[in-house]
């Protein structure tokens, strides 16, 4: 049975369709109303019809098209419109007695709802999924409520091709798509409104995930994997993310939620939107947040908020928007934490510390009195990473008529974002085993040490065997690092409509970023014990009667100013950029763009010295990194093209085929002259990408399979370890290339009653290639060829399925969530195996009335322990295995319960 027409707002458009075609005046209204529309095709190509000018609502546009066509509106919506075949009309004939009314022709089937989708094109209007000649995963807002993600990168979980580390909390994580082996967001855009929230994404300790937070003023997000995402955007091999608003004029309303969990979580969400007058529409939405950590530390682990109003105008002719965001919120990073394999490689805990539930962190890092050669500064963990920005956001459309527009967008953020972390280095050990490294130190630097022991900071109790159950001590960085930031980015297009040899929707564009961004950066190193929430230990010399000789430490700080950074950098980005997509008739389509971008970095470094603070009672301030004054300029200039071309065919209304090739440039980041400004290594990296894909629609199920291949030439590879001995990190580069081919898999499927099933998978196989790197073995430099080896943390297979049951007309669903992830390998070596393993969620959505729905989710059930990353700071070339001892990882996050009431009054 075919739905009735439904209702729709009388706003008002400007329509400029000419007499032709009924097919193709149907596409363009289409395109001037900004619905998907289909409609039977047969019978729509042979007939013509009259033209529609003039401002008037999309309905009488509409109906003036599709008088005496033979096709009558099915269903009607703000975004869609479906069209069948119109009834016969009754007439009465003359009986004939041998004659037989012939029965009226059923109207033909109608497809099923498509996806529309608007991001990764050159034109602004919706088109479905199966047209596109790219892959694409949208998730709507009944999908998003239902999600609840703890971050943004754990949204991008039900991604196909992404590979995910969301256990850094609800900031300051890695999204790596097809294999491409760059950390953070250096290879996939997170875009709000289509215009980058950060315009180099993956910037040294400011990913464009620590700026953004989703809630409540979000509508849908449309991610693009791979495709033509790199001429749109910058920084955007892997893919984009375009996280769209709600607007206030044509989705007003009120919602509100309100979300407690397990670890003292506490959050509430509301967005309010309306129409003041036919055409203006007025919203404003955000939230508030607050919880201990799924890890607690002792000390509130989240506390903060955001906070978005947005004015708009359109008359379908002109819109305008104009909104303005702040974020005031701190998160607590979340870092590698303390384990140990046994001889058959099992991974456990060590006793005294749950590798699930606890973290070093601890109010033991809260206010630590840090000296400096500038004197002595406060080092307070509890900021975590706390980002205080505000985003000014303009954008514009102007109908210039004859299928003609201008659209621009802007964006303005300023703001500071200071990242406060404890980082553990080396591995764990026992004290003893510790105070027989340092024993001859000690020895030589207060003669007359007799014994040595390790005390906990600010008494004179001795760290024992028992002192925290298992008698391991371990080395950590209490890292600061401030980072005010500027940033405008803009992009300015003209897209224009025609028909020839078919129609054509193309664009030519300008974007334009500059940014500048201070990096301050300072460190000391500190011995704790191995245990939840750690304590900061003392080494002393003592002499035969047991007094204090001196120590090694001072107040549990190995060295004051282990690290010192204070960098001033500017970048500007300039792209033009070119599209066309060509219909070439109702079945074929093709996709073309071009990008030239160009990027300047400027700005300055200072060097750093090592002086000694001079108290002779301790060693920890022998050395300390500081300024020397002496500023080394940066200037830098980089550019290169990008081109890509995609062609589609749908052999059916409800199927689509693909095939695209790109060639991307992907330009240096300024970032990566902060520790070192005469670095000769950075270039352009060329990317070559193909793939492949079929969609396909039915009533009951849908299926998008995509194989890819991606390969990265003359890749900057560095190694970035820090070295236990001397308290400093080492730092080196190789250049490589990289191979990845793939398959990813998407699918939906209403099984047996209210039994469905969602599966996304992802089976690729990433290697380096032409990889070589020195290292010293006994002294001596030794090659060592990692051609062949697999990417580090990406895993061969990830399988995320979730089957449900769907009740009382979709009131109530039920969903267990199984996922799995193959081995990989926390270095480049492939030395420090990651096992595989699983996770299984449970989720519960309830609609309990009109108004109220309730969603309950339970994450790793089961309490699994599987490990996402090594510890980066232990070397990523070569982490010299795990043997059958103590090593760190990152694992996932234990059990945990979230339940969310969402009213729309």
């Amino acid at each position: 049975m075919v739905a009735p027409a439904q209702a729709q707002p009388q706003r008002e458009a400007l329509f400029d369709i000419p007499a032709q075609s009924l097919a193709t005046a149907l596409d363009s209204f289409a395109r001037q109303a900004g619905v998907q529309i289909l409609y039977p095709y047969r019978l729509a190509a042979p007939r013509h019809c009259a033209g529609v000018r003039g401002r008037m609502t999309a309905r009488a546009a509409l109906d003036r098209l599709l008088r005496n066509s033979g096709l009558a509106v099915a269903r009607m919506s703000d975004r869609v419109v479906i069209l069948r075949a119109a009834p016969a009309r009754s007439t009465r004939p003359i009986p004939k007695p041998q004659a037989r009314p012939k029965p009226a022709m059923p109207p033909e089937p109608l497809p099923p709802p498509e996806e529309l989708v608007v991001t990764g094109r050159a034109a602004g209007t919706p088109l479905r999924d199966t047209a596109l000649s790219y892959a694409v995963t949208p998730i709507d807002a009944d999908t998003l409520a239902r999600a609840g993600p703890r971050s943004t990168a754990d949204l991008f979980r039900q991604i196909p091709g992404f590979w995910v580390e969301s256990t850094g909390g609800e900031a300051s994580n890695n999204v790596r798509s097809r294999g491409i082996p760059t950390d953070g967001y250096s290879s996939v855009a997170l875009l709000e409104d289509g215009l980058p929230v950060q315009y180099d994404g993956g910037l040294g300790y400011l990913n464009t995930d620590q700026v953004f937070r989703a809630d409540s003023t979000i509508d849908r997000v449309e991610a693009v994997r791979g495709g033509p995402s790199a001429v749109f955007m910058p920084n955007a091999p892997g893919g984009s993310v375009n996280f769209l608003t709600r607007s206030g004029l044509h989705r007003p309303g009120t919602t509100l939620s309100a979300t407690l969990g397990s670890f003292g979580y506490q959050r509430i969400d509301g967005f309010a939107g309306a129409a003041l007058a036919p055409h203006l529409g007025l919203s404003v939405g955000g939230f508030y947040r607050r919880d201990d950590g799924l890890r607690d530390p002792g000390y509130p682990a989240d506390r903060g908020g955001q906070l978005r109003g947005a004015i708009e105008y359109d008359d379908g002719g002109v819109r305008l928007a104009f909104n303005v965001k702040h974020l005031d919120d701190r998160v607590i990073l979340y870092l590698p934490v303390p384990l140990q394999a046994g001889a058959d490689g099992a991974i456990r805990a060590i006793p005294g510390f749950d590798p699930l539930f606890d973290t070093l962190a601890g109010p033991q890092a809260v206010h630590v009195p840090m000296k400096t050669a500038a004197g002595t500064t406060d080092f307070d963990l509890s900021e975590g990473t706390h980002s205080r920005v505000t985003f000014y956001t303009f954008t514009a459309r102007l109908a210039l008529g004859q299928g003609l527009a201008l659209e621009s967008k802007a964006r303005l953020r300023t703001g500071s974002t200071l990242r406060n972390g404890l980082f553990p280095i080396g591995r764990p050990m026992s004290g003893a085993a510790y105070l027989d490294g340092v024993r001859t130190q000690l020895v030589s630097a207060f003669p007359g040490t007799a014994a040595t022991q390790i005390r906990y900071t600010g008494s004179s109790m001795p760290f024992l065997p028992d002192s925290n159950g298992n008698g391991l001590v371990v080395s950590a960085n209490l890292l600061s690092v401030r980072m005010p930031m500027t940033e405008f980015v803009s992009d300015t297009r003209l897209t224009q409509r025609l028909d020839a040899l078919g129609s054509h929707e193309a664009a030519v564009g300008l974007s334009y970023d500059h940014m500048r961004l201070g990096f301050d950066r300072e460190m000391g190193s500190v011995l704790l014990d191995v245990r939840g929430r750690a304590q900061r230990l003392d080494v002393v010399a003592l002499d035969g009667t047991g007094q204090l000789l001196g120590a090694l430490t001072d107040n549990g700080f190995l060295r004051y100013g282990s690290l010192f950074d204070h960098v001033d950098l500017r970048a500007s980005d300039v792209a033009i950029y070119g599209a066309d997509e060509w219909k070439l008739s109702s079945r074929w389509r093709l996709d073309l763009g071009a990008r030239w971008e160009r990027t300047r970095i400027g700005g300055g470094v200072e060097g750093a010295v090592a002086v000694d603070l001079g108290d002779p009672a301790t060693l920890a301030d022998d050395a300390v990194l500081t300024g020397t004054g002496a500023i080394t300029p940066i200037h830098r200039s980089f550019s290169g093209v990008s081109w890509t071309a995609g062609a589609n065919f749908n052999p059916t209304p409800r199927s689509g085929m693909f095939a695209r090739v790109s060639r991307i440039a992907r330009l240096p980041s300024a970032t990566e002259f902060n520790g070192n400004p005469n670095r000769a290594d950075e270039a352009a990296v060329p990317i070559a990408m193909i793939e492949a894909g079929l969609l396909l629609r039915h009533r009951r199920w849908n299926l998008s399979a995509v194989a890819f291949r991606t390969h990265f030439t003359r890749l900057p590879f560095a190694d970035y370890r820090f070295d236990p001995a001397s308290y400093s990190y080492v730092e080196r580069t190789s250049i490589a290339d990289t191979t990845t081919r793939g398959l990813e898999l998407d699918g939906h499927a209403e099984l047996v009653g209210p039994v469905h099933l969602d599966v996304q998978a992802t089976l690729q196989d990433p290697r380096y290639r032409n990889f070589r790197y020195v290292d010293l073995v006994d002294g001596a430099p030794v090659t060592f060829d990692v051609t062949g080896n697999h990417l580090i943390r990406v895993p061969k297979l990830a399988v995320r399925a979730t089957p449900s049951l769907v009740l009382f007309g979709g009131d109530l669903r039920l969903a267990s969530e199984i996922v799995h992830y193959s081995e990989r390998f926390a270095d480049i070596a492939n030395t420090q195996r990651l096992p595989p393993f699983s996770l299984l969620n449970l989720h519960v959505d309830a609609q309990l009335s009109e108004r109220l729905k309730l969603v309950v989710r339970i994450t790793n059930l089961t309490n699994t322990l599987g490990l996402t990353e090594g510890n980066p700071r232990g070397g990523s070339f070569n982490a010299d295995g795990r043997g059958s001892g103590y090593f760190f990882a990152r694992p996932e996050f234990g059990r945990a319960l979230r339940a969310t009431i969402i009213v729309r009054p």
